[in-house]
């Protein structure tokens, strides 16, 4: 659980969500709490969050002003994915899956924070991460994506986006051993924000 109270000079955040539906052990969180608690000189607070919209609406921004990360990281997996999925945009609208305490979608199936564009694109180049990634000999193999489902996985990006596009990133990951383990996940994810931090993605210190 994240102590809100906490604050250091230089935070990642990376979260990865709970059990809902056919996923009892959700990968995301399975990569996400392996990470260390320190990487490249930033604190890397981990939090899981639960498949739900108003943990969604009640976390995401208070961990934002609570911690004013240098870097989002979003992590949900995919039952379709067999690649390390990095998400391109978010939208505001179209919310029709129940959450897994069974609440419908958003009010008129849409993202509930402040009023913003119907689609928000990172401002992190993700084709630039994906090249450079798939030109090293790691087994895992990466990929752009433009649709990121419409569920919790692109209402978190959007809540995140709606904080700071420069900023934050999502990556949808498949489940466990399909093909790759927890470990490799992790490894997968170090690797993507080693890349963001270290190609100057984003303006650090902003």
């Amino acid at each position: 659980m994240v102590e809100f109270h906490e604050f250091y000079d230089k935070n990642i955040l990376v979260t990865g969500f709970g059990p809902f539906g056919n996923h009892p052990i959700n990968a995301s969180w399975e990569a996400v709490k392996l990470l260390p608690d320190e990487f490249l000189g930033h604190k890397v607070v981990k939090c899981q969050i639960p498949v739900s919209y108003t943990d969604v609406e009640n976390k995401i921004p208070q961990m934002w002003s609570s911690l004013k990360p240098e870097l989002v990281v979003h992590v949900g997996v995919s039952g379709e994915a067999r690649k390390i999925t990095i998400e391109k945009n978010a939208n505001r609208n179209g919310y029709v899956i129940s959450d897994c305490y069974g609440k419908e979608h958003p009010t008129g199936q849409v993202c509930e924070a402040e009023v913003g564009e119907d689609c928000i694109s990172t401002g992190i180049d993700v084709k630039e991460i994906c090249d450079f990634l798939n030109n090293t000999s790691e087994p895992m193999k990466y990929e752009q994506s433009e649709n990121a489902g419409r569920y919790l996985c692109e209402y978190i990006y959007y809540t995140s986006l709606m904080q700071d596009r420069e900023k934050c990133i999502f990556i949808h990951v498949p489940p466990l051993d399909s093909p790759y383990t927890a470990k490799q996940l992790t490894t997968a994810l170090l690797r993507i924000i080693e890349n963001v931090l270290n190609r100057g993605c984003i303006c650090l210190g902003k």
